[in-house]
């Protein structure tokens, strides 16, 4: 039976609501995965990313066109202003209440997105960590200034190692973010996550739901790299220096926001300064994109019961039906 032949049979009373989970690294093409899954199933998409959040940051985010969005509705894109952080606290308050109100109209909410985090944090629950203080924060701003973020880095791997491992010298959101709370606390980040392992704080709504984990995974890396480069040209064409000329003339944002330091905004930001020239932006921005590719490869690689998905090599309406059809295999045969 063809895939637009499929229909969704709801489940019994007594079995839980279905709730799927699309991961995978940048230009992988979630979007495009969850739309055409759209089509067949009664799903409401989720966003799962930190960058999507902010209204402004269209071009470089690969945010899904006015068009797309009115065909393919997705919740938590454009919900906060890029002057104002948004965490991944944030995001599994947004994401539970989404999830329970999606499922409550007897339809099947499904997380789409690349900020590995946020889903972690969704899945595990968040330790109970001090609240940001400001004057800390600035105080690393401006060693990291002078110092630059791998000595940050280094400072870090001195207290947590076992942390800092796990993050590239360059990551400063988190590096900060950690080095934050050993100065206000004298506890690290891996204390705090023991602490968070022991306490179960894992979130109990999840529970009701039956939870299938998808991850795109490209079987060449160098596949994903040849996406990733012609996509970053692709948005410069589609005016992406001009999308951050206009954030950098508001005079409340600047650099140490977590919405100008996602990748490729930070990289043509400082272009604009005059700290190197076009085409070494060209050059960082797509560097700095394939770190995160492979950060978010890393996470994926040790997701616990992840059902792989191939990444085509070329966009076809015949590969996208065969990946639907793989997708709808691996559902509880109760939902379809």
């Amino acid at each position: 039976m063809p895939p637009g032949a499929l229909s969704l049979l709801m489940p019994t009373a007594t079995a839980k609501p279905l709730l799927i989970m699309l991961m995978g690294p940048t230009a992988s093409g979630k979007t495009d995965v969850a739309m055409a899954l759209s089509k067949v199933l009664p799903v409401d998409i989720i966003s799962v990313d930190s960058t999507l959040v902010y209204r402004g940051l269209n071009i470089g985010s690969a945010k899904p066109t006015l068009a797309e969005l009115i065909e393919y509705p997705h919740q938590l894109i454009n919900i906060c202003d890029p002057a104002e952080p948004y965490s991944a606290a944030s995001f599994c308050r947004d994401a539970e209440r989404e999830i329970t109100a999606i499922a409550g109209a007897g339809r099947i909410p499904i997380l789409v997105g690349g900020s590995m985090m946020y889903f972690k944090s969704l899945l595990d629950g968040l330790a109970d960590m001090p609240e940001t203080d400001p004057a800390i924060r600035q105080g690393i701003a401006a060693e990291a200034a002078i110092e630059g973020w791998p000595a940050m880095h280094e400072q870090l791997k001195a207290v947590d190692p076992e942390y800092a491992v796990k993050l590239h010298p360059n990551h400063s959101q988190r590096i900060s973010r950690a080095l934050e709370v050993f100065r206000d606390s004298g506890i690290t980040m891996t204390q705090y996550r023991q602490r968070q392992h022991q306490a179960d704080a894992k979130p109990k709504f999840l529970d009701r739901f039956t939870v299938v984990a998808l991850g795109l995974l490209p079987d060449d890396r160098v596949l994903l790299h040849e996406r990733i480069f012609n996509r970053f040209n692709k948005m410069l064409e589609n005016g992406f220096v001009t999308e951050v000329e206009g954030l950098r003339g508001r005079a409340d944002l600047h650099l140490d926001l977590p919405s100008m330091r996602a990748v490729g905004y930070r990289q043509i930001w400082q272009y604009l300064d005059g700290d190197y020239d076009y085409a070494a932006m060209i050059d960082k921005g797509v560097a700095a994109t394939r770190q995160l590719a492979k950060r978010q490869l890393t996470w994926l690689r040790d997701w616990p019961e992840l059902i792989q998905l191939p990444v085509d090599k070329i966009h076809s309406e015949l590969l996208m039906q065969k990946k639907v059809e793989l997708i709808l295999s691996f559902l509880p045969p109760r939902y379809i």
